[in-house]
């Protein structure tokens, strides 16, 4: 059976003007996940969403792989769903980034507030009674994200491929596969670490969740690399 990796994508740059762009810690953990795969994986195609820290994690892998790595092909249904709009529509003064950062400021451990106020927002957007409300509906970010799954699967034709992605995707890409409710996928999204691999083993029509979140390249070089935001 061949295999497609789910990679989520390095530690991005949370507080910064642009999100987007990997952190010197992503870039760091891009690099390690490089050397990990070398002499493991010899990829036939790299796929990723069209977001910035996609492509970065994607070059940081190449150059800690020591090699030429087939050049990434974008899938827009890849991209993460957007979390911001997700927090501002459970606390809409966080629409103004200067409260946002008061806020966080005012809390003895900001990204930890953060991480409450993001729990407590997608259990709303999953929960299907604000579905009006947002630019895209859970159940809609589920039908993209699994529709560019199924195109990919279709477009390797057997081969082993790295995706670089996002924790939503992975979340319900495994969701699928497992047959899980949302609030599984909720808690799975809640775990997924920076360059974590899943592993999805397919032949045909044949699709299984292998390996879910394995991060032990990271914990093996330094464990202070391991973050989950």
């Amino acid at each position: 059976m061949a295999t497609i990796y789910l990679i989520r994508h390095g530690q991005a740059s949370f507080g910064k003007d642009n999100y987007d762009q990997l952190s010197p810690r992503g870039w760091e953990q891009g690099q390690v996940l490089g050397r990990w795969l070398a002499g493991k994986v010899t990829p036939d195609a790299v796929f990723g969403g069209n977001m910035e820290r996609h492509r970065e994690t994607v070059e940081a892998i190449a150059s800690g792989f020591g090699q030429a790595l087939p050049d990434m092909q974008a899938i827009e249904g890849l991209n993460e769903f957007d979390h911001m709009q997700v927090v501002e529509r459970l606390k809409p003064e966080w629409a103004d980034r200067q409260v946002m950062a008061r806020d966080m400021a005012a809390f003895p451990k900001p990204a930890r507030l953060f991480q409450q106020v993001f729990e407590k927002a997608m259990a709303r957007w999953i929960g299907g009674h604000h579905d009006n409300e947002y630019g895209e509906s859970w159940p809609e970010f589920q039908n993209r994200v699994i529709g560019a799954f199924d195109g990919l699967i279709e477009y390797a034709d057997g081969g082993d491929v790295l995706v670089s992605t996002s924790g939503g995707p992975i979340a319900v890409i495994a969701q699928h596969l497992l047959q899980l409710n949302d609030h599984k996928a909720l808690e799975m999204n809640n775990v997924i670490a920076n360059t974590s691999v899943s592993r999805v083993l397919y032949s045909g029509p044949r699709r299984s969740l292998a390996v879910f979140n394995n991060y032990s390249h990271l914990e093996a070089e330094n464990p202070a690399l391991v973050t989950f935001r």
